[in-house]
């Protein structure tokens, strides 16, 4: 016989809950003159009046010690002596039964509105979540118009645990009130407040942009945990709310209490957000000291530049008020009503609508915590543009290390077509490397918030990595460490996208020194460390025919892959090791034992690094001089805008703002200028390639300079070619 499936006990126990109640009622009516008087009954005592119905629905004690089931709790009594004694339909979707039944078009009603105000006397009971509409429901609409879909069983959470607030409703505020000054008073302006356990904001971050984020900036977006380990009840039980330490304690050791979860850390948050000095605390503990930090900011720009002290507590409605005495402390006269803040000015709300973000969500460092920190030190940074003595960010951090910059454009670069092409997956996406190590080839992916544990751990409890015994380089050349096939990893994404093999097939047949419209600048790509370290083996810099060029640059053994050199995971030099042999602080000053100067400044001295500076400047003089002479049309490079060459509109040979525009790339290429170009490019972006391979990178910037020569004076007499 088919068993009854859990919503229908949901539904059955909700029915003898009713028929009880019910029951009760009618046992204590007083009969209607004339009807004959029925026997007395005996009713129930009160305290088994609603029973305890724990043995016919289920979780139905988990339910009754949640905050979901607090009857006296402000959240559902707020409006019991308003008259009449409603909920607005404004509130109704979160603090009522019929509210959310409603929104959801639970009642035959519109989905996603509520058409009238909620009756009080509910709370969050088994029908509200357990109903045919919720059973569909997948999709959430955000306060900042953001529509999430395809969510499954978490956008019944996410319906209410998202907040009431954003940047559309803060910015909408100050709008109305006519401010156009961010630092002049505004009588018009009030709080905006995001409401409360918005938890679903700190989550998605700027997918759902339920923070105020600033013009300019970029914030990361959903935070990834681990399989199995993604959603609202992954993490809660459903009923009783709780977090399910025992399921984090199995990957976090000594998490086995909630305030023991404030002291997790991961390898991927290596950097000090607070500038405390601090970088073993819990990521909890660097929200908290952001917050303080913020705080401080903001009450010496309300008594600065607002002109009213203010004070917070996070206790009183409407949270920020005036503070009276000056003592920096939320006294107990001072957090009433009348008393609120009323000197906002923009940039003030903005600060403080953040603040609140950060503490209305309680558990923001376990849902999202790098949009959070974000959002804390934006807020700082655009307060201390007002401040005579700025609240001191030098020590602290926006970011994480490369691999887990979430918010930048290696990331985030494909927002807007919600899509990473297969070409770029591999090294753009969290996924992208174990697709390829698998398959051999990628597929289209989502954009992802940085790289996951799980992109180069094959075994997240031995935390075992992916075998690679050689990677295939843009030149066809298959190349890796030997014995060392973890230590390939790097290798598959820090070797460039193009390499002379490329650069040749692309200028095949051409003249040399002749425009060809249909030649566009190649580009290497980013930090193609691997590819400078093999040298010629990888030729990922562009080798010019008839020359010679150095191979695998072999340093000492112990320190001969990337991760004897940088930290896997924070990405830092590990300049200790550096010291041992080198007796230097900066591997910036290393110079073995090489007295030629090649760049021809008469300093020997100087560490290799200043070698290659100095090539690289007399390179792009170069560049520029062919340019104007020999291809007809000046050129300037930008390296923090894409194609990085362009036209120099006014001949200034300085790459001016109104000048660096994908509209003004620069298209009087020959290929000639084009391998000049790279070679260029491939020294800038790889910063460390002074130490990866210094003499192979220094060959490539000489022999550019003199192929250039050829066609433009340039002076070579003390230049030294390795």
């Amino acid at each position: 016989m088919k068993q009854p499936s859990k919503f229908v006990l949901y539904l059955f126990g909700i029915l003898i809950l009713v028929a009880v109640l019910v029951g009760c009622q009618s046992q204590t009516a007083t009969p209607t003159a004339g009807e004959p008087t029925a026997a007395p009954q005996v009713c129930p005592t009160p305290e088994a009046c609603p029973p305890d119905l724990s043995g016919e629905i289920p979780f139905w004690q988990k339910w009754q010690a949640s905050g979901h089931a607090d009857a006296e709790a402000a959240a559902f009594t707020h409006w019991n002596n308003e008259e009449p004694p409603e909920i607005p339909a404004t509130c109704a979707k979160c603090h009522s039964s019929q509210g959310f039944l409603d929104y959801v078009g639970a009642d035959g009603s519109e989905a996603f509105k509520v058409d009238a105000n909620a009756p009080v006397g509910t709370v969050i009971t088994c029908n509200t979540c357990h109903n045919e509409a919720t059973l569909a429901l997948d999709t959430v609409k955000f306060p900042s118009g953001a529509e999430l879909t395809g969510l499954g069983r978490e956008a019944i959470c996410m319906t209410c645990h998202q907040g009431a607030a954003s940047k559309v409703q803060v910015d909408e505020a100050i709008q109305k009130a006519g401010a156009t000054d961010e630092d002049q008073v505004v009588g018009e302006l009030g709080f905006i407040n995001v409401h409360y356990y918005a938890a679903a904001i700190s989550r998605y971050g700027s997918q759902v942009k339920g923070g105020y984020e600033y013009d300019g900036k970029r914030y990361d977006v959903l935070f990834e945990h681990v399989v199995g380990m993604q959603t609202c009840t992954d993490c809660h039980d459903s009923h009783s709310l709780e977090v399910k330490v025992e399921t984090c304690s199995t990957c976090h050791e000594g998490a086995t209490s909630v305030e023991a979860l404030r002291d997790i850390r991961m390898a991927s948050s290596q950097v000090d957000y607070d500038g405390d000095g601090n970088v073993e605390e819990g990521i909890y503990y660097e929200i908290d000291g952001l917050r303080q930090m913020l705080y401080q900011a903001i009450q010496a720009y309300a008594s600065e530049v607002a002109g009213t002290p203010i004070v917070y507590s996070a206790e009183a409605y409407p949270y920020f008020f005036i503070d009276t005495n000056k003592n920096g402390q939320a006294d107990t006269d001072e957090t009433q009503y009348p008393n609120r803040y009323n000197a906002w000015t923009p940039r003030l709300e903005k600060a403080a609508f953040n603040y609140q973000v950060s503490m209305k969500d309680p558990g923001g460092y376990a849902h999202g915590a790098k949009y959070i920190i974000q959002l804390l030190y934006d807020s700082i940074e655009s307060l201390n543009e007002k401040l005579s003595q700025p609240v001191d960010l030098s020590k602290a951090h926006r970011n994480d290390p490369g691999h887990f910059a979430g918010s930048e454009e290696a990331f985030r670069h494909w927002d807007a077509e919600g899509k990473v092409p297969n070409t770029c997956v591999k090294c753009h996406t969290a996924e992208g490397l174990p697709q390829y190590l698998a398959e051999g080839v990628n597929i289209s992916m989502v954009p992802s918030n940085g790289l996951l544990c799980e992109t180069c751990h094959s075994n997240l409890t031995t935390y075992e990595r992916y075998q690679v015994e050689a990677v295939t380089f843009p030149s066809g050349a298959k190349l890796g460490f030997a014995d060392k096939a973890d230590a390939n990893l790097c290798l598959n994404c820090h070797q460039g996208r193009d390499s002379t093999v490329t650069v040749n097939r692309a200028i095949a047949g051409k003249d040399p020194d002749t425009v060809d419209e249909n030649l566009s600048f190649r580009n290497v790509h980013y930090f193609a460390a691997g590819a400078t370290l093999f040298g010629t083996e990888a030729k990922g810099i562009y080798e010019y025919a008839g020359k010679t060029y150095v191979g695998l640059f072999k340093h000492v053994q112990g320190v001969e892959t990337c991760t004897d050199c940088h930290d896997a995971h924070s990405l830092e030099v590990k300049t200790a090791s550096c010291q041992g042999c080198h007796q230097v602080d900066d591997p910036a000053k290393i110079r073995m034992t090489s007295k030629a100067d090649y760049d021809g400044d008469g300093d020997t001295q100087e560490g290799l690094k200043g070698e290659v500076e100095t090539m690289k400047e007399l390179l792009y003089a170069a560049i520029q001089a062919y340019a104007k002479e020999v291809a007809g049309k000046p050129i300037v490079y930008s390296p923090v805008a894409y194609p990085y060459f362009f036209v120099d509109t006014n001949a200034n040979g300085q790459a001016d703002a109104d000048e660096i525009n994908f509209q003004n790339r620069y298209n009087a290429w020959t290929p000639r200028l084009l391998t000049a170009a790279y070679n260029y490019q491939y020294a800038q972006k790889d910063p460390g390639g002074y130490v990866h391979n210094g003499l192979y990178v220094i060959q490539a910037l000489y022999d550019s300079i003199a192929d250039l020569g050829t066609k433009v004076k340039v002076d070579l007499t003390k230049l030294v070619r390795p």
